[in-house]
């Protein structure tokens, strides 16, 4: 009787661990499904914000007929004869176009295994033109005034200030061969260095979700455009923090947390890129081809 209650105890505890391990590989597809999910979707959004800045900027530069007349909707854009700012308007915005087609390629495990030197060369390029755009945006902010108030600068500033840090941190772990600590690190220095974008893509959503402005002003320092400016590079970098924090612990817990998280920002971002590709770049896209 002892050995037959002995062995239905040892039978309930190995179906019970091999219930948790099920979960635990159900929950762990979950997460890997929703990162790649949003890896894929900043994907379309980068290209078609690349696509946005060859129709709006480079082809026009190329062909020699960039014009003023071309940026009133930008706060500072192109002016006729402002050959030093001009220049910085170049080259902060053109470079975006070349790392927003290939950037996206170091999130993929893949392509990190598969082509080491692609992924080593993609960075180093990538963290380069994200330092230099990151310069040339607190100058033309903070210098030239392109800014329509100081409160509302503050939090693309803020994003400004942390690009070059991560970068520097980044690279430096790079160099180390610090794989672990240089991967978190280029997640963040990625989600910096696409803060502007970013900020387009919650803007747009907002307005799609409240069918036109709610706590915005024009000046673009309302709550909601203060609120968006931090938030289009906090929550996802919170969310990269709740996957790492969630690869350390293992725990079904963990595993939960990160995945429910990587799955709003997979919905917010699908709204943002939808949005802003509707409302500002397909328009002009389209009026360029």
């Amino acid at each position: 009787m002892f050995n037959n209650l002995h062995k239905k105890l040892m039978n309930e505890s190995v179906i019970s661990k091999q219930n948790t391990i099920n979960k635990t590989i159900s929950y762990k597809t979950w997460l890997t499904g929703a990162v790649k999910s949003w890896v894929g979707v900043i994907l379309v959004g980068q290209w078609m914000f690349a696509l946005y800045i060859l129709a709006q900027f480079s082809l026009p530069w190329i062909s020699g007929q960039l014009d003023e007349s071309q940026f009133s909707h930008m706060i500072r854009g192109y002016r006729n004869g402002d050959v030093f700012n001009n220049a910085v308007l170049l080259l902060h915005v053109i470079p975006v176009m070349l790392i927003s087609l290939s950037a996206t390629f170091q999130l993929f495990p893949s392509i990190r295994s598969s082509y080491p030197k692609f992924h080593r060369w993609n960075g180093r390029i990538f963290l380069f033109f994200g330092f230099v755009g990151a310069i040339s945006g607190l100058y033309m902010t903070w210098i030239i005034g392109s800014r329509l108030s100081d409160l509302g600068a503050l939090g693309v500033t803020l994003n400004g200030i942390l690009i070059p840090i991560f970068v520097y941190f980044a690279w430096r772990t790079a160099v180390q061969k610090n794989v672990s600590l240089h991967r978190r690190l280029a997640v963040h220095a990625f989600i910096l260095i696409n803060g502007v974008w970013s900020v387009r893509l919650y803007l747009m959503a907002w307005f799609m979700v409240n069918q036109g402005p709610l706590g915005n002003s024009a000046k673009i320092d309302g709550p909601a455009d203060i609120a968006i400016s931090f938030a289009s590079f906090i929550i996802p970098m919170a969310v990269a923090e709740l996957v790492f924090w969630s690869e350390r612990r293992t725990t079904t817990r963990a595993l939960i947390i990160a995945a429910v998280a990587v799955s709003l920002a997979v919905l917010i971002t699908l709204l943002g890129v939808y949005a802003a590709s509707t409302m500002m770049w397909l328009p002009r896209i389209t009026a360029t081809f």
